[in-house]
Parts: structure tokens; sequence; C-alpha cells
């Protein structure tokens, strides 16, 4: 089974960015989609993005399409998050996630990340 490890996170100031990575271990990752969720103080996790094990077409939440890139390199083993225009709605712990290809929910998970953005 693959492991994942989330790093990147930080405090940063509104409008500024971050890149996050999350680096697996165990298994290549290129056998996995691979997503990102967070979850706000005292709000339920939500979904972030994902990108498919094929590298192909990647989905977005509405309150980060257009300011969040999600991207892989397959040859590093590592799936990232380019965060742009960041907002203090987006402060969060950032957690990446995988499946199988055949499996419905995401059930690999990393031990997740701070970012906190300030106004």
């Amino acid at each position: 089974q693959v492991q994942l490890v989330e790093s990147g996170g930080g405090l940063v100031q509104a409008g500024g960015s971050l890149r996050l990575s999350c680096a697996a271990s165990g298994r290549t990752l290129s056998n996995y989609d691979t997503a990102w969720f967070r979850r706000a103080p005292g709000k339920e996790r939500e979904f972030v993005a994902s990108i498919p094990w094929s590298g192909g077409s990647s989905n977005y939440s509405d309150s980060v399409k257009g300011r969040f890139t999600i991207s892989r390199d397959n040859t590093k083993n590592t799936m990232y998050l380019q965060m742009n225009s960041l907002a203090p709605k987006d402060t969060a712990v950032y957690y990446c996630a995988a499946r199988t290809p055949t499996t419905v929910w995401y059930n690999i998970w990393g031990q997740g990340t701070q970012v906190t953005v300030s106004s």
C-alpha cells in the first residue's frame, strides 16, 4: 500500500501563494487516482481537487477553480497543489489522498499540513 506525506504548508498573507507537495512511498503513485482535501476549523472535510492515475483531466471545487492547480510528477512519485491568490477562507488542514482506480472512495490518506492565510 502506498503511504503519503504532505509538506509545504505554512503561514501566508492574503493574496500570496503556496505549493503543497504529497510524496508517496511504498508503491508507485502512477497506479492511483489522487486528490487534495481540506478541513477548516469547525467544518467538514471538503474536496479541493483531483487528478486521475493517467494524469488526465483534473477536477476542482468551485471555491478553488482558477486559483489552485493540481499536478503530479510520477517520476518523483509526488503530487502537488499550487495555490495562488490565497484568502483567509482557504485556511485549513490540507490532506492528500489516493485510491486505486477501481475503488470508489479515497481510502489512503496523509497526515495533513496546515495552511493559514492571514488577512
